[in-house]
């Protein structure tokens, strides 16, 4: 696939995207109807409040809530469970009118649920799900994982034959990986599905996988440590779990020398845009991202909220689209989010 058709895709997917945003805002304020907080309080607790996907989710939340007249208190739990729970109790202490929250650890989803129950205070998980066992007990709203990542094991397959690397014995394909988490998993099977569909002969040792726990410093590790081990390997082509892994892909592929002839797909956009904002399309081995908008999510789990307390029974899953972005198509389809 050439480059200008690629564009054009993107560009055609973008239109497709904005009418299924446009669709999903339109289902979720009609279902959400409208509510009055009546100045209550609403907790968004996120496991990595630091992070620029949970900052800009928060602000979303934020503004759904005191624009339905409540207030709403950001929390970043640190990616400690620990701090986590101690999170919720103080939300239940003051007197909570709901909580949405993304888990640092879903093993403690029984215990959250349970203390928010106990307390009478509705509760919707965001991005990671509130799950024992596979099965959700909260309502949930996030992405469409296996086909966010499908979406990009065809962009790299693609990428890698246009560019003929499909039959060089020094390209390799790594996968960011977090395992640990329910709704990241889906992510890279997609992606390794996608690229198994069309590049069906590319061998099996020279795929890779790198676990991490979500954050750039442990994707950097991951990353590096594979990269280090396999000196065969010197055309890398990368894709992952979130945002943050595939830009410490990056910075690892960068600190290896192997930067200009890799290809890296991020997993969200909210990063890969300061790259190019920042350097360019030629200044980063980030060629593409699959964008989804956290203010999507983060709204969305406050309409879910509203449900409950009008006294609805919401879906238990509610899936926001996405669409892959390139240098050249990412302005157009991200709006203010490529700022």
């Amino acid at each position: 696939m050439k480059k200008t058709a690629m564009k054009v895709m993107a560009l055609s997917m973008a239109s497709l995207m904005a009418m299924s945003m446009a669709a999903f805002a339109g289902e979720t304020e009609k279902e959400a109807g409208s509510y009055d907080f009546a100045g209550g309080t609403v907790y968004g607790i996120y496991k990595a409040g630091d992070q620029t996907w949970f900052i800009d989710e928060g602000d979303a939340a934020k503004a759904k809530v005191e624009a339905d007249g409540g207030e709403f208190i950001y929390v970043d739990a640190k990616m400690s469970p620990e701090e986590y729970l101690k999170d919720i109790d103080n939300a239940i202490a003051n007197n909570a009118t709901g909580i949405v929250t993304c888990i640092p650890d879903q093993t403690l989803s029984q215990a959250a649920v349970d203390k928010c129950e106990e307390a009478g205070i509705p509760i919707v998980a965001a991005d990671d799900a509130l799950e024992v066992d596979g099965e959700k007990i909260a309502p949930w709203v996030g992405i469409d994982a296996y086909n966010i990542g499908a979406a990009n094991g065809e962009w790299i397959a693609n990428y890698a034959i246009e560019n003929e690397l499909v039959d060089k014995e020094d390209t390799g394909l790594l996968i960011m990986t977090m395992d640990t988490v329910s709704s990241c998993v889906p992510r890279a099977e997609g992606e390794l599905d996608k690229w198994a569909e069309l590049c069906p002969d590319f061998p099996e040792d020279r795929i890779f996988k790198a676990d991490y726990d979500g954050t750039t410093d442990k994707g950097n590790t991951a990353a590096a440590a594979v990269i280090t081990a396999n000196p065969q390997i010197t055309t890398w082509l990368v894709t992952g779990a979130n945002e943050e892994g595939t830009i410490g892909a990056c910075r690892a592929l960068e600190s290896a020398g192997l930067d200009a002839n890799a290809c890296v797909v991020g997993l969200g956009g909210y990063m890969a845009k300061d790259e190019w904002n920042n350097k360019g399309a030629d200044g980063t081995c980030m060629k593409a991202a699959a964008y989804f908008s956290s203010l999507q999510v983060g709204e969305g789990s406050v309409n879910v909220l509203e449900q409950i307390l009008a006294g609805e029974e919401p879906d238990m899953e509610t899936a926001v689209p996405a669409t892959v972005v390139t240098p050249e198509t990412y302005k157009d389809v991200m709006g203010k989010d490529a700022e």
